[in-house]
């Protein structure tokens, strides 16, 4: 699976989001968005939880997160969008899944009113949207012959349109009655073999939105389209220095939201 290629990396952000957590107390979590969840399981382990739910849309996901199933981790299929619960959870935990959903605000009172009082949420988004690795997609996709095969226009990139500032997700945290919430931007400095490491990067995770709206036989054209264009801003290093900006977010609930 291409997403996996880069799995140690993508840890990173996720074990700094655990890290935020306490673990005193937490009996039943549910992670939203769990992907392959490897680190669904690992971080039940960590936190000592005895209960924990990973949900995802993708079933190919969801096939791989079934390995990971024991008697405290179990999978479901979900939007996680739309997910919520009845006050009783103890951690909603999402790494990198929020980005793909919009209106923010909402989603986030609803996954608050899941938690009881004195539960905690930590939430983890990508960032990126102005690295040249979105940009040189974004222009890709209006050429042709990529534009005339969108049936819509080019899919938007969802961290540009649905991820907020730093200081939004404070207010919103703050708004939903988090006691003292930890909101921060965090640059990963991964430093991969080359430039053309990143496109094997976003090949799992940015480009898969074009090669959704793609016919088939139009992927690898465009993959060595964005090769190009990415390359040509750059340049052809080894190795390279991905900056790769995230947002952290955790607070613990003081309840009351409907």
């Amino acid at each position: 699976m291409q997403y996996e290629r880069f799995k140690l990396q993508r840890s990173l952000p996720f074990w700094d989001l655990v890290g935020l957590i306490d673990p005193v107390g937490i009996v039943r979590a549910v992670d939203l968005g769990c992907g392959t969840g490897e680190l669904t399981a690992s971080a039940a382990v960590r936190l000592g939880v005895s209960e924990m739910v990973g949900v995802d849309r993708s079933p190919s996901m969801l096939a791989a997160a079934r390995a990971f199933v024991s008697d405290v981790v179990s999978v479901e299929a979900g939007d996680i969008a739309e997910w919520t619960s009845a006050g009783d959870r103890d951690l909603v935990l999402a790494n990198a899944s929020l980005q793909w959903v919009g209106d923010h605000p909402a989603v986030l009172r609803r996954w608050t009113a899941a938690l009881r009082p004195g539960g905690q949420i930590a939430v983890q988004v990508p960032a990126n949207a102005d690295h040249p690795s979105h940009l040189a997609s974004a222009h890709v996709a209006t050429l042709e012959p990529f534009v005339s095969a969108f049936d819509d226009g080019p899919p938007p990139d969802p961290v540009e349109v649905n991820v907020l500032k730093v200081e939004e997700y404070t207010a919103v945290l703050h708004d939903l009655g988090f006691a003292e919430p930890h909101v921060r931007l965090q640059v990963y400095p991964h430093v991969l073999p080359s430039s053309n490491s990143v496109v094997e990067w976003t090949k799992g995770t940015s480009l898969t939105r074009f090669f959704a709206a793609l016919p088939d036989e139009l992927h690898e054209p465009f993959v060595e389209a964005y090769r190009s264009e990415l390359l040509a801003r750059i340049g052809d290093r080894e190795p390279y220095l991905f900056a790769f900006k995230r947002i952290l977010m955790w607070g613990t609930s003081t309840g009351g939201v409907d």
